[in-house]
């Protein structure tokens, strides 16, 4: 996703999103510790995009926004 993608969410579908995110990348670990054919662009992109919401969550902080 972009970061103005991230920007048009709520605090709370961020945080959601985060949540799923995580949990993708467990899978995707995971998923290559069994020997199944893992893409490590894949984990480097929702790696990313955790970053970008993060990131986007301390921007609102940071300008004390409570949406």
């Amino acid at each position: 996703m972009k970061a103005y993608e991230f920007r048009e969410m709520t605090e709370e579908e961020l945080d959601r999103k985060i949540r799923d995110l995580r949990e993708d990348l467990f899978r995707t670990r995971f998923s290559a510790g069994r020997a199944a054919e893992a893409n490590p662009a894949e984990r480097t992109k929702i790696r990313r995009d955790i970053a970008r919401a993060k990131t986007v969550l301390r921007e609102r902080e940071l300008r004390g926004e409570d949406t």
